[in-house]
Formats: C-alpha cells, sequence, structure tokens
C-alpha cells in the first residue's frame, strides 16, 4: 500500500491505494464518486474520461498513484450549488445522451477542450471527441451539444 495524496473534485483526499490499482477504481469504488464510468477497461470508449490538471485522461489505465499531488475533476465536481454545468446542460438541451453510460466521458473531454479552446472549429471538436464511443445517440446531437456549449458560453454563460 502507498498513501496517494490528491485533490478531487476541489477537496483534499489521502488514501491508502495498492500500487496496481487504477484511478477509474479509486474514484468509483473508494470515493463513490459512480459517474466515471468504465466501458473497456482499455482506454478504448472515453467512458472513464476525468480531468487531470485540466486534462482529459483515460482513468481506467491511468495509475492511481500518477494522480499523488494532483488535481482531479470528476463529472460530480462540475456542477455548482445544484447546476449542472453549462456543458451538462448543453447535453440535456441538445437531447445528446440516451443510455447516458458514455456521456460523463464525453461531457469531460468537452470540459476540456472548451477550457483550453473556447471557440473551437467544427474539426477541433471532431477531433476532441474522436476518442469516445457513443452506441446509442450517435455523434449528431453529441455535436450539437458541443455547439450549444460554445455559444452559451461566448454569450457569458460561464463553465
Amino acid at each position: 500500500m502507498a498513501l496517494l495524496s490528491m485533490t478531487v473534485n476541489g477537496k483534499p483526499v489521502s488514501l491508502d491505494v495498492e500500487p496496481d490499482e487504477f484511478l477509474a477504481d479509486v474514484l468509483r469504488e473508494r470515493l463513490g464518486l459512480v459517474g466515471t464510468k468504465i466501458g473497456c477497461r482499455e482506454g478504448e470508449c472515453g467512458a472513464c474520461t476525468v480531468l487531470v490538471d485540466g486534462e482529459a485522461i483515460l482513468s481506467c489505465i491511468y495509475p492511481a498513484l500518477k494522480a499523488e499531488g494532483r488535481s482531479v475533476v470528476t463529472i460530480e465536481g462540475l456542477s455548482r450549488e445544484g447546476r449542472l454545468d453549462v456543458i451538462q446542460q448543453a447535453f440535456v438541451d441538445a437531447a445528446a445522451a440516451q443510455c447516458g453510460y458514455c456521456t460523463p466521458g464525453f461531457v469531460m473531454v468537452v470540459k476540456a477542450l472548451l477550457e483550453r479552446n473556447p471557440c473551437p472549429t467544427a474539426e477541433e471538436i471532431e477531433e476532441a471527441l474522436a476518442g469516445n464511443l457513443c452506441r446509442c445517440t450517435g455523434y449528431y446531437q453529441i455535436k450539437e451539444a458541443v455547439q450549444l456549449a460554445v455559444e452559451r458560453l461566448a454569450a457569458g454563460g460561464g463553465p
């Protein structure tokens, strides 16, 4: 066992983890943050995406100990005072989720994209979404949700 100290959704967390544990498992099983999904466990589907120091990472293949001293944000960390983040609300408004399993990963990828580039082109949006898979909704509504979030942020909707 090794001590892991990190910030998760703005709160300091310290816990003992096994050297071979992955961040997704720690978030879900130890911290109860089940919004982070585990789909393929191979880093191929994107359902497990979280932000580590603002970068979108695949938490199902990310060693938990690598998060030492870092800031981790999960889907649960986006809403504020019971209000959805502008990106989460855009996904709702654009009907960009059916079963919802992939949605947290898509939202987190979009969050990372819009934090580094608040006005992405259609190509940049496609590129950002390329690592995430959806089998229900199709990508039209997801791309529509991203555009809606971009418009709302440009109008001062804020993240």
